[in-house]
């Protein structure tokens, strides 16, 4: 009997209408599992208690999942989980979890499960996958949606009702062995540069993070203003490690290509390459982590 262990979050896959909205419901997924298990396989499920949306997961919610995937010994992981924040989680795991041997498969969905739309086809992809474990090439980080199966490793949720909501930009792999890392609490965030961002908004997030990504223009520049400079300049001088990645969802930065973007070398800033927001935001705060 092959074993498939499935960490049910939450997220629209599982979700029921509420007097509010949907939500998330026990027992949606459990059932839909019985339906659409594969002929030899046992599954164990491991469920949030409460789900939650996957507006409400981070890093504390990445720690739970990596260490029961790392107690598992089975074929495969499937993690069902909101859409929202689908891109953080695989970025987060596709770093943790690097040179794993077994698949942890994503799933999710644009419409809850029962309703007739893209659940059932979504978990039963993931279903196969875990099932076929590392002999049938799914070692690492997926997802599963849409028919496709995408690496967890630069997502990006390029639609926010179509059921084919999903694509990736190829991402470089850190490399294994596996050796399960986990989110320590420091204080990390996403920050945008853009025109007339006021300088002091900037040094007022900063002074309150422990390391940031920065969502530069282009192939890396960045505004010409003495102060942004001196800003950045005076965060990384007490320890704020700041990496830069393109606003540009492919392609990525070239420092040294233009001079509106010199300062953010000559400051510190780190060359995030052609990272996404999302994995550089997981390889940062694990780096802050150690």
């Amino acid at each position: 009997m092959t074993e498939i262990l499935v960490i049910h979050t939450g997220g629209t896959i599982g979700m029921a209408p509420g007097p509010e909205g949907l939500t998330p419901q026990a027992g949606v997924v459990e059932r839909a599992l019985g339906s659409l298990a594969p002929e030899g396989a046992r599954i164990t499920v491991n469920a949030f208690d409460p789900l939650v949306d996957s507006a409400e997961m981070g890093p504390v919610e990445w720690n739970r999942i990596i260490a029961a995937v790392q107690g598992f010994r089975g074929a495969g992981v499937i993690v069902t989980h909101g859409t929202d924040t689908m891109a953080y989680t695989g970025a987060a795991l596709s770093e943790a979890l690097a040179g794993i041997a077994v698949p942890v498969v994503l799933c999710g969905a644009m419409q809850p499960l029962n309703t007739g739309g893209d659940a059932e086809a979504n978990l039963a992809l993931a279903l196969d996958i875990a099932l076929k474990g590392a002999a049938g090439g799914g070692a690492g980080v997926w997802l599963a949606f849409a028919g496709r199966l995408l690496p967890g490793a630069g997502l990006v949720k390029h639609d926010s009702h179509k059921a084919d909501a999903f694509r990736a930009v190829p991402q470089v792999p850190t490399p294994g062995p596996m050796r399960p890392r986990r989110f320590a609490d420091r204080r990390v965030a996403i920050l945008t540069l853009s025109p007339g961002m006021p300088v002091p908004a900037l040094a007022a997030m900063l002074d309150n993070l422990d390391g940031a990504v920065l969502r530069v223009f282009g192939a890396g520049t960045a505004m010409s203003d003495p102060a942004l400079h001196a800003t950045l300049s005076a965060a990384i001088a007490r320890g704020c490690r700041l990496r830069a990645v393109s606003q540009c969802e492919s392609g990525g930065l070239e420092p040294g290509a233009y001079a509106a973007g010199a300062a953010l070398w000559r400051a510190g800033v780190e060359n995030g390459g052609a990272e996404t927001p999302e994995t550089a935001l997981a390889r940062l705060w694990l780096a802050l982590s150690e």
